[in-house]
């Protein structure tokens, strides 16, 4: 069985990939959205060798953060990225567009579930939590129910570790457990940066993670105390 997945490179999306890989063969889709944190794209193009991808693509969406103007601190150079979490982090609809994208190609390549990395950690993020996961599922089925229905396209799950009340730690232990020391070359910062800042929310998350899976974190931090 076939399976898209929205992959940037991070801790989640790789673990989640890894997760996935016994039962479906894994194509990546991800964006480059005119974030901060460009070197995410090198680290998915990274992983999507190592975990052996039938395909990965690149998508440019840039025009994304012209959308997001002012109002979004991982597009806008003008806004400090957070240490903790901040609404200013939430970038509207991020995941829609993400999932959308990636459902169109699950249904040109007759995949039945499109993946993305959210977890029970992000409650935080409307567009990760699992009662989204299902109406988009809906929505996008129902957009392409005359296909489905005559038998041309195969209906999609879309699909996350939320879904399955996974935690960002127990995904690092399934990840570490495929990908052994290859995880702390997974990017989570959302700094414009090749080495973790050590400070921001994310960076946070991540040694918080490792801390819970008690896990040793070896991956390289500008700062290393918690922000």
């Amino acid at each position: 069985m076939k399976a898209i997945i929205v992959f940037s490179g991070g801790l989640d999306s790789v673990c989640t990939a890894a997760y996935l890989q016994k039962k479906y063969n894994l194509y990546g889709i991800t964006f480059s959205y005119g974030q901060k944190a460009q070197h995410e794209i090198s680290v998915a193009q990274r992983f999507s060798r190592l975990l052996k991808f039938s395909d990965h693509k690149i998508v440019d969406i840039k025009f994304m953060k012209d959308l997001y103007e002012k109002t979004n601190a991982l597009t806008s150079p003008k806004m400090k990225i957070p240490s903790e979490f901040d609404y200013s982090i939430v970038a509207p609809i991020r995941n829609v567009v993400f999932l959308c994208i990636a459902s169109a190609w699950a249904f040109s390549k007759d995949a039945v579930l499109v993946a993305y990395g959210a977890h029970k950690g992000d409650e935080r993020y409307p567009d990760c939590r699992p009662p989204f996961t299902r109406l988009l599922t809906q929505a996008l089925n129902q957009g392409e129910i005359d296909g489905i229905r005559l038998g041309i396209r195969k209906r999609i799950k879309i699909w996350s570790p939320f879904m399955d009340n996974l935690s960002k730690s127990d995904l690092l232990k399934l990840g570490y457990k495929k990908l052994g020391n290859n995880i702390f070359r997974t990017w989570s910062c959302y700094s414009h940066t090749k080495i973790h800042c050590g400070k921001c929310e994310s960076c946070n998350n991540r040694k918080m993670a490792f801390c819970l899976a008690n896990i040793v974190d070896k991956t390289r931090y500008r700062f290393n105390s918690y922000s």
